[in-house]
């Protein structure tokens, strides 16, 4: 552990990794994680899948037959956007206690403090429950590499989920799905002075969303993640001024809540809208929710209450993450999101992570994994 880099230290060595995705190309720095993981006596297996789009699964044994830990968290990031930049996205530059970068918050320090956490654990003899991390590329553009080793099944089972997406180091109790879809209508085509002669599909795409204003999703709001939405994000249809289109889409965000089902949802709105309206389903993640009295969430608040200031509340994430494919393919483990990382800072410009929050994950997740391992 001597030569083992710092949270903060293994924090600015990922930033300097472009991973922006598209077009992703996570393996240099997945292949960096896999070294020092390696080195500190964790078994690493990668899983691609596409050229260079590298994920890990690193593991560490237990000597019982208690389900391991997992620990996930994804090093690729989301472009830079058109605004410039104030700090090199790639240097990992420290500033009023601010360590700056593209993928900072979201979400490398994350993972490189439950990385370091790890090499310590590794080094205070064999645990009783092991310790298992799930490094995934792709999260960014719809959980590619989670979805992809649940499908391989190299996952196996797991005891409890930490995800380690930015949450300012409070912990959640899951977050909505995120179900988007493309509406697409058709007509015939015809010349502008002549609209008799066709079907105007931009009419048609009119209708549908005028419905859709008053959509209702039929379910309770949840306790903590509160009701489902939907939202017409983008609306294109036509070639040109002087044609009847024959062609129009639109596309929906849905943000979903546990206990709906993406399937039932796109079935419901199918039958709403009628045969003229096509549904394409053009990103499916579902929501996941674990009771906050769940005894190892209890556990979890415990830990975190020093850290707080006051004993954590129930509360839910905004965003999607991994856990929508690794919790049901790992056993629906218990599954909290906590990370150092600021939400509010996640796809922004000048994009940062407190310093002082770095080192307390990797304090935390290493009380939280002695707990579940009996280290």
């Amino acid at each position: 552990m001597a030569d083992f880099p710092s949270a903060l230290e293994l924090s600015e060595a990922l930033v300097r990794f472009d991973t922006i995705n598209p077009p992703g190309d996570e393996q240099a720095c997945a292949d960096h994680l896999g070294r020092l993981l390696e080195g500190v006596g964790f078994k690493v297996a990668p899983y691609e899948f596409a050229p260079g789009r590298t994920s890990l699964i690193a593991s560490l044994p237990g000597r019982g037959d208690k389900a391991p830990i997992c620990f996930t968290g994804h090093i690729d990031t989301v472009p830079l956007g058109s605004r410039p930049w104030s700090k090199d996205p790639f240097a990992g530059e420290r500033a009023d206690g601010r360590l700056y970068g593209r993928g900072t918050s979201d979400m490398k320090a994350g993972v490189a403090a439950f990385v370091c956490a790890g090499a310590h654990l590794a080094g205070l003899g064999e645990p009783e429950a092991g310790i298992l991390f799930v490094i995934t590329a792709g999260e960014e553009t719809g959980c590619e590499g989670a979805d992809h080793m649940a499908k391989a099944g190299v996952l196996g089972r797991a005891g409890a989920i930490v995800v380690a997406e930015p949450s300012s180091n409070y912990p959640y109790i899951g977050h909505k799905g995120a179900l988007w879809l493309e509406v697409e209508t058709h007509g015939v085509t015809a010349h502008g002075s002549m609209p008799e002669h066709g079907e105007n599909a931009i009419y048609k795409a009119a209708h549908a969303l005028t419905k859709l204003e008053d959509f209702d999703f039929n379910i309770a709001p949840h306790g903590i993640l509160g009701r489902a939405t939907l939202n017409v994000g983008t609306i294109e249809g036509g070639l040109n001024i002087n044609s009847v289109p024959d062609r129009a889409a639109f596309t929906i965000d849905i943000r979903s809540i546990p206990g709906q089902t993406h399937h039932e949802v796109i079935e419901g709105i199918g039958a709403y809208l009628g045969p003229e309206a096509r549904l394409r389903p053009i990103m499916d993640v579902e929501g996941i929710s674990t009771p906050a009295d769940h005894p190892w969430m209890q556990e979890v608040y415990e830990i975190m209450t020093p850290y707080l200031g006051a004993r954590p509340e129930p509360r839910g994430a905004s965003y999607f993450t991994d856990a929508a494919y690794l919790t049901p393919a790992m056993g629906n483990a218990p599954t909290v999101i906590l990370g150092p990382g600021e939400p509010q800072m996640a796809h922004q410009t000048d994009e940062y992570c407190l310093i002082e929050r770095i080192d307390q994950a990797r304090e935390a997740f290493e009380t939280i994994a002695r707990r579940w391992c009996g280290l």
